[in-house]
């Protein structure tokens, strides 16, 4: 098995940060700079469209964003739009993959897996549906994937919600999704939920299994 490192980022980092930070670690993982490297952190409220976005799927305008604190982003990831906020860990695999490890099919499985392994250790129903991507339940999607390859480097990634306030969600057709419904660990468990760093324990554990790689925690300041 080989080794990557692993960084949690405790405070939630701006999605234009993470952006620029993720694009770094990119440029330096295909010049083989650094070894295959995970983030996982937190975002201020922020909406973003991916590659597939579209504007309808914007439910309200900009000002309203504005005046409820909300950022609106344009992202390069894959998908159309989602929502990031406190109390939904979002992990960005910084991963050079060869070709005969996985595809960007076998990536997305590997990226719904981490989530739906996660979900199921608090006794979570969780599950795949065909040409949806993402993880399920029968009470509606708790994770959601849009991620991007640069010359086999994979960045962006998954995004799971742990208490994240849902009524952030009213503001778009999620993932462009009609009808949709978004759930969270804590809609699911209630008092039951596990807390942040619970999950962000068992995201890690579930990243190590799932991508064969021994991860190696290292702080913000070794990024």
């Amino acid at each position: 098995m080989s080794q990557a490192r692993f960084c949690r980022i405790e405070k939630p980092l701006p999605y234009q940060e993470a952006v620029l930070l993720q694009k770094r670690l990119v440029d330096q993982r295909i010049a083989d700079k650094i070894p295959d490297t995970l983030l996982l952190l937190q975002h201020p409220r922020v909406i973003t469209l991916g590659r597939r976005g579209r504007e309808e799927s914007l439910l309200v305008d900009r000002q309203k964003l504005n005046a409820m604190g909300v950022d609106l982003q344009i992202s390069q990831r894959g998908g159309d739009i989602t929502v990031h906020g406190p109390g939904q860990w979002v992990l960005y695999p910084i991963m050079k993959l060869s070709a005969n490890e996985m595809g960007t099919h076998g990536y997305l499985q590997a990226l719904e897996e981490i989530a739906i392994s996660t979900a199921r250790a608090y006794g979570v129903e969780a599950y795949r549906r065909v040409g949806m991507a993402g993880g399920w339940t029968d009470q509606g999607k708790f994770a959601a994937i849009g991620f991007k390859f640069t010359r086999w480097v994979s960045w962006h990634g998954m995004s799971l919600n742990v208490s994240l306030d849902l009524r952030l969600f009213d503001l778009v057709v999620g993932c462009g999704l009609k009808g949709e419904k978004v759930t969270s660990l804590h809609e699911l468990l209630g008092t039951s939920c596990p807390t942040m760093d619970e999950t962000a324990q068992t995201l890690r554990n579930q990243a190590e299994t799932v991508f064969q790689r021994e991860l190696v925690n290292m702080s913000e300041d070794q990024l």
